[in-house]
């Protein structure tokens, strides 16, 4: 066993500092003797290693404590530094610049007549919006999440320490009560910071067009960009979104809005009328939001006739559209002469015609399950409608349903009354659409869809509430299938007159293409490929439909983690992985318009937009993709597609798309391979066995399903569990599977290929760099030590070398429970899948990286503690079965660290207190009681268990900043 460094046993004298040279002393040495020693596991060492440290007493609780606060400090200075870096704060010159990109899209623009017109067609559409989304990814609290984006906004390292330092004082670990109304609010932050940075741009960009244009720069309306957000709107999965929840979200974004304009309206005569527009509108809605109902309450009848009263007696002082603030805007500007005073008002208005009276444009989501749920009650069909025998026949039945729909009266009555999820959300949308804000249409995002069937009855729905002029329908695709099948989707509800015609007036297609399912089953980079064949086919459908003059949205919905989409690189690159340049310029070939639009999820997508400074780069970055095909040659960024230019790649000529039989070949193999492994039952075993227990909860969904005995249900296929822990179980296991498993393969297929598209391909060595990132979270050595972990025979091994007799005891106890469930076999049969995979892929591609040496060691410790909280459970007493569950079962749930459960039933077991009854007199002869209390099991077992079990969590917060996301 490696000793490594000496370390001082004082504790006086013993430091962090000390103690971390120390233990990756321990790492490095075991890593020199595993390259002579092909048998040994060199984390699993560090592990034992460590172990005998506990047990000699030379690391003690209060030393982890210590050295988690050193380490934390390491981690998250980086972190900072990495954020920074991502969205290129150091080399953002600020909007005002002549080299930023307001300036630039006028001097790009040829003089002559209609210049000024060229302008305000490219800038007065919204070409691209931020969407912040709410999955469960709240994986820090709220407060480091505020320090690290207060530390990466500040340019100098001195004046980050001390951010830094405060937020490594605190824990990792996610707030203890994450509820909606505080993720709407950590949403509005950054959205109110987007909102800022949009002001700043629009502004710079009229300073442009004022230099230029002095007599016509008020015409001017810019809005390229927009701020939307689906917290509290989507419903997809969730049953704890009340209808009124939804409105009263919808009511507080409202109340933002006019609270800036009312903040930034210079009080001035002529704007007087908006002024009071504006104030009255304001206190219309705080009214309306006083009798609210709140989250989580279940309101009763009277209470909602209240908030509905409410709605109706205010709308007209409330408006329910920005028209009328619009239209004094405008007058304003043309009353007065001062130019500052004019600047102001321009940015407002353009503020409000891109989000009308919301903060935040609106995205509400649902499954197409539910849409076909709430349509069948009209609908006399058997069989399911994504049944390709029932194809046809559903498809005629909904637009025989098209051809006589007519629209019913909405009220709120009708709407409390209603108990289809999809019919009661489409109310709900033109209740607000009718009260709230009714400016634009509203985006409505329809999750799993996979039959054009599915797009019809969402129209129908919205036909049959008065509004289908007023809703974006927009299809999901993230399934595989409906990855493979989005176009004949598509091309079905085109097919139907009522479909085309609705696409005509409203003036846009929308799609939603999701990265999360995608990832975890085909392959992160597969997922990203058949992604992108999809947009071309996209635009292909729309020229042969002759729909080119209609607008294409298209929303990319995706984590912030590599094995869900995020590039993990810079902003640039990130843009750039998910609308790749290729299908762009095929687009603008076709004339066709296209509106990008992105997610920003959950703390780690927030953190971009979480200072005024980070919003501001993010939002250069963001303008900088958008308009890269705008600026003339000579202005175009000669380092915006290509991380390494030097590598003389050209992203107009990518060899990617002319080798189209390497790429579908190669992604294919990933795929495949993805594929089987997924239904791998080791696979399955790995992320759940005690995956799930090792995160947090980070939203208010479960990670799985609760068995019949209170414990963990042990899956079977990773489709039991969500995309998102399934993806942070990867990380805090130590090898991102669904960003690197395939790659090996699909490269040694063609490696000579696969190294020149490496080096000369701009869209594929962009890809490659999530399989290079993914590399240096990752190590197969760190897995096998949790594997192995879960071996009895190792267990065995251990006890059969052990020299204390008490250990051997545990270590034969621990084996026997872990034979019980029986995972081994399959644990060792994944590891070999994965093992030969990886070898290939170092082959191909040698210069892959390696886990760091803090990660590593976060492991260790990590599963050093898991292996003490074990050795003392089996020293829990022997007991009468409890609420069903037995000594062996409840042993078996602590080897799958469903520990805070476990110590719940002990204290119900082994209670601490005194039995309250003894002493009183019943009555009657007194009966048996247990006359004991038993301290000695809190204090000698359950709660150094309940602490070590805290630091295990305590190390998987800071693995989250060690990969860079959590899930």
């Amino acid at each position: 066993m490696p000793e490594g460094r000496s370390m001082r046993t004082d504790e006086t004298t013993r430091t962090p500092e000390e103690l971390e040279a120390h233990l990756l002393g321990l790492i490095e040495t075991s890593r020199e003797q595993a390259s002579e020693d092909p048998f040994r596991n060199p984390v699993l060492a560090v592990t034992l290693a460590i172990t005998r440290r506990f047990d000699r007493g030379e690391i003690g609780p209060g030393d982890l404590d210590a050295l988690f606060v050193h380490l934390r400090e390491q981690s998250l200075t980086e972190r900072a530094a990495r954020l920074r870096a991502y969205v290129g704060l150091d080399a953002e010159p600020g909007f005002a610049s002549d080299a930023a990109m307001p300036a630039r899209l006028v001097a790009a623009i040829p003089k002559g007549p209609g210049d000024f017109e060229t302008l305000r067609d490219l800038v007065g559409r919204t070409a691209f919006a931020v969407v912040f989304t709410a999955h469960p990814t709240f994986g820090m609290p709220r407060a480091v999440a505020g320090l690290i984006a207060a530390a990466a906004s500040e340019a100098k390292g001195s004046a980050r320490e001390p951010i830094v330092a405060e937020a490594a004082a605190l824990s990792t670990r996610p707030d203890p009560v994450i509820t909606l109304d505080g993720e709407f609010e950590q949403a509005c932050i950054a959205a109110n910071h987007g909102r800022a940075a949009l002001d700043a741009f629009n502004a710079a960009l009229l300073d442009a067009a004022r230099a230029r244009w002095p007599d016509r720069w008020t015409e001017l309306v810019p809005r390229p960009f927009a701020i939307a957000s689906w917290v509290g709107c989507d419903t997809d999965g969730r049953t704890d979104i009340g209808w009124w929840d939804t409105l009263r979200y919808r009511l507080e974004s409202k109340r933002m809005q006019l609270e800036r304009v009312a903040r930034e309206l210079p009080e001035i005569p002529a704007t007087r009328v908006v002024r009071e527009l504006t104030g009255n509108a304001l206190s219309a809605v705080n009214r309306q939001l006083a009798v609210a109902p709140r989250l989580g309450t279940q309101p009763s009848l009277e209470a909602v006739h209240r908030f509905a009263l409410a709605l109706i007696i205010e709308r007209e002082r409330a408006q329910t559209d920005a028209g009328a603030l619009l239209a004094g805007l405008a007058a304003a500007m043309t009353a007065t002469d001062d130019e500052a005073n004019r600047r102001t008002i321009a940015i407002l208005r353009s503020g409000i015609a891109t989000h009308g009276l919301s903060n935040a444009l609106p995205h509400f989501r649902l499954n197409a399950s539910q849409i076909h749920n709430a349509v069948r009650r009209v609908i006399d069909l058997d069989g399911e409608p994504t049944d390709a025998a029932q194809r046809r026949s559903h498809l005629a039945t909904i637009h025989s349903l098209l051809n006589d729909v007519q629209p019913v009266a909405v009220d709120f009555g009708a709407l409390a009354a209603e108990r289809a999820s999809a019919a009661r959300l489409m109310m709900t949308i033109a209740q607000i659409l009718k009260h709230v804000d009714g400016t634009h249409p509203v985006r409505f995002l329809i999750a799993e869809t996979e039959t054009g069937y599915t797009l019809l009855a969402a129209l129908w729905l919205a036909r049959h509430y008065g509004i289908g002029d007023k809703v974006e329908i927009t299809p999901l695709f993230e399934t595989a299938s409906a990855l493979e099948q989005g176009i004949r989707v598509l091309d079905d509800a085109l097919r139907n007159p009522h479909w085309r015609q609705y696409l005509k007036r409203i003036g846009r297609l929308a799609v939603q293409f999701g990265y999360s399912d995608s990832g975890r089953y085909v392959g992160q980079l597969a997922a990203t490929f058949w992604i992108e064949r999809l947009r071309l086919r996209l635009t292909e459908l729309l020229v042969q439909n002759d729909l080119a003059g209609v607008e294409l949205v298209i929303f990319d919905t995706h984590g912030e983690s590599i094995g869900r989409g995020a590039h993990p690189s810079s902003l640039r690159d990130r843009l750039a992985y998910l609308a790749p340049e290729d299908a762009r310029r095929r687009n603008r070939g076709a004339g066709i318009r296209v509106r990008l639009e992105s997610s920003f999820q959950g703390s780690d997508g927030y953190l971009m937009f979480g200072t005024g400074p980070l919003a501001e780069a993010s939002v250069a970055r963001i303008a900088e993709h958008v308009f890269a095909l705008d600026v003339a040659d000579e202005d175009a960024f000669a380092d915006y597609v290509l991380s390494e230019p030097r590598t003389g790649a050209d992203e107009a000529d990518d060899p990617v798309y002319a080798e189209t039989d390497f790429a579908t070949e190669f992604f294919t193999v990933v795929r495949q391979d993805m594929e089987a492994l997924v239904d791998d039952p080791g696979y399955a075993a790995l992320l759940g066995t005690f995956g799930p227990s090792l995160i947090d909860r980070t939203g208010s969904r479960p990670v799985v399903r609760q068995s019949d005995s209170g414990g963990p249900a042990m899956i079977t296929h990773p489709r039991q569990m969500r995309a998102i822990p399934n993806n942070a179980i990867l990380h805090q296991l130590g090898y991102l599977a669904n960003s690197l498993h395939g790659m090996g393969r699909a490269a040694g297929r063609a490696p000579d290929l696969f190294r020149d598209m490496r080096r000369d391909s701009v869209r594929f060595s962009r890809a490659f760099r999530l399989v290079q990132h993914a590399a240096s979270v990752g190590d197969l050595d760190v897995l096998r030590a949790y594997i192995d972990t879960l071996d009895p025979a190792v267990w065995l091994e251990r006890a059969r070398r052990t020299q204390r007799d008490t250990r051997r005891d545990e270590l034969v106890i621990i084996a026997g429970a872990l034979d019980r469930l029986n995972l081994a076999p399959n644990l060792r049969r994944l590891f070999g899948r994965l093992t030969t995979d990886w070898l290939s892929l170092r082959q191909a591609a040698p210069d892959l990286g390696k886990m760091s040496l803090r990660l590593t060691l976060l492991h260790a410790i990590r599963l050093a503690l898991i292996h003490r909280i074990w050795f003392l459970a089996v020293h829990i007493p022997g007991f009468r079965p409890q609420a069903g569950v037995t000594r062996e079962q409840l042993l078996e749930r602590f080897l799958r660290l469903d520990i805070d459960a476990c110590l719940t039933l002990l204290a119900e077991i082994f209670p601490i207190t005194p039995d309250p009854t003894l002493g009183l007199n019943f009555g009657e002869p007194a009966g048996p009681r247990d006359v004991g209390t038993y301290e000695a099991e809190h204090s000698g077992l359950f709660e150094p268990i309940g602490r070590m079990f805290a630091q295990v969590r305590e190390i998987s917060g800071m693995i989250q900043h060690e990969v860079g996301a959590f899930g």
